[in-house]
């Protein structure tokens, strides 16, 4: 915090300078206590354990180290999924097309208001349509005005993660879809009562879709007050000492697959008939033919439906018709990679936490305590505020959903309470934890290059307000 906020020149502080103050000690003490995120998934599985043997039904050391070790292996092929979604749509930002698109919308931002007017409903909206689009143009648009505009970096990179946190809100919601989806295997509601519960009564419904405008709006304002002084600005930097070997080392990227691309540098001959492959593109044309082929096929035989599959299949067919040519797509893809590597050590670390909880009974102790002392109207809240906890520790809302699911939807059928307000309610707490568990920010100050801990002292602050939005839609609003 600075004198200027302190000093005795200013003994009773304007309201907005306290306000700065209290984020401003938010992040610093996100920064002096708040470890990589890597380090902070091992304690969060020590304290997992611990509360496990503490309260858990089943929680022996073989259960456990066997919950551990198939929960860390288990996890891999989602955690796959979700690294290619994130390679994928990093392949369509750095296309020159969106790039130009990019620099068009920065052209026009000349102050910090303006960066958070144009930042937050642009990526809320890419979210609310899919999580992994809006996670990927929220960090690049970010880079694109802090290189034009002199911003604190940490400060919008936290604004467009905190527009980014409606996504559990959105049409890409993993439990709103699987509850609208007939058949999935997540779509507990079917199995247990035989029906499916449309869009309309989640995504569509007052008490959600009200919540989530007014979450972007009422966080955009906040954080126009929250920007720091022009003495206190940390602007971005190609070359910043706290993403200086992240900068070094993807200019080294570059120029690597620079290389890759030019066949000379390789020693390829110009018109060698790999060369000539790489720019080509038929490689680009058969892919998109086989793609569209079978999502026309697909959809036309079952209904317009996404899943993730789905979704990584469309980001790789716009990702190949933007870059036009293998090699150039391979080149974004290998760039991309730099960016997602992080999340190769944190998905198995968490899928080992999902495992304990799960295979212990933890997470069914968690939610279970909440459902025991519910009503049909305080159910839905009580379902949230368990969520809260459980996100903490199962950031993947399908994973979570796949552990809370299966005690509070039977509570609501036999409470019969709602159970499409009592199923979002997890889903929205899911946005809301997401501000402080730094799992899904991790690819975010990645791309955007960063230190994690002074963005998550400004999401702090989106935590506060959206806890009490939600929960006091759940609450009131029919």
């Amino acid at each position: 915090m600075d004198n200027n906020e302190t000093g005795s020149a200013h003994p009773h502080p304007h309201p907005s300078e306290r306000r700065r103050g209290v984020v401003a000690g938010l992040v610093y003490v996100f920064e002096q206590v708040m470890p990589d995120p890597f380090v902070l998934s091992i304690g969060l599985t020590l304290v997992v354990i611990l509360l496990a043997f503490a309260f858990a039904p089943h929680a022996t050391l073989p259960v456990i180290l066997a919950s551990w070790y198939g929960g860390t292996f288990n996890i891999l092929g989602f955690a796959l999924q979700m690294i290619l979604i994130l390679a994928t749509g990093y392949a369509i930002a750095e296309a020159p097309l969106v790039q130009r698109g990019l620099r068009a919308m920065a052209a026009g931002v000349h102050t910090p208001a303006r960066a958070a007017l144009l930042v937050f409903p642009i990526v809320a909206v890419a979210a609310w349509l899919n999580w992994g689009l809006g996670l990927i143009v929220g960090a690049l648009l970010s880079r694109e005005i802090a290189r034009r505009v002199k911003v604190d970096f940490a400060w919008l990179v936290a604004g467009s993660y905190s527009a980014w946190s409606v996504c559990n809100s959105g049409l890409s919601s993993s439990i709103a879809l699987s509850q609208a989806s007939h058949g999935n295997a997540l779509n507990l509601v079917e199995k247990a009562t035989g029906q499916v519960i449309p869009l309309s009564q989640t995504v569509f419904a007052p008490f959600v879709f009200i919540p989530t405008v007014l979450v972007v709006v009422v966080m955009t304002a906040i954080f126009i007050r929250m920007h720091p002084k022009p003495e206190h600005v940390v602007a971005f930097s190609e070359a910043a000492p706290e993403a200086g070997s992240d900068a070094k080392a993807g200019a080294n990227a570059n120029a690597a697959s620079n290389a890759d691309a030019d066949p000379h540098a390789r020693g390829a001959l110009p018109s060698s008939f790999a060369a000539r492959a790489e720019r080509s593109m038929l490689g680009t044309l058969i892919l998109l033919a086989l793609g569209i082929g079978y999502l026309a096929m697909t959809w036309s035989a079952k209904g317009f439906e996404l899943d993730i599959n789905t979704t990584i299949l469309i980001f790789l067919l716009v990702g190949l018709a933007l870059q036009r040519t293998p090699i150039a797509y391979a080149d974004a893809i290998r760039r991309a990679a730099r960016q997602t590597g992080s999340m190769l050590l944190q998905y198995p670390v968490y899928g080992g936490i999902m495992g304990i909880m799960t295979g212990t009974g933890l997470a069914s102790t968690i939610a279970k305590t909440f459902v025991a002392i519910a009503t049909p109207v305080t159910l839905p809240v009580l379902s949230y505020l368990s969520s809260l906890i459980i996100t903490l520790l199962i950031p993947s809302a399908g994973g979570h959903w796949a552990v809370q699911g299966p005690f509070v939807l039977p509570a609501a059928l036999s409470l019969h309470a709602s159970v499409p307000r009592t199923a979002m309610g997890v889903a929205m707490a899911e946005n809301v934890s997401n501000m402080l568990q730094p799992f899904w920010a991790v690819p975010v100050v990645a791309i955007a290059g960063i230190r994690i801990q002074r963005v998550m002292g400004y999401t702090a602050v989106t935590f506060a307000v959206s806890l009490v939005i939600y929960g006091a839609a759940l609450w009131l609003i029919p």
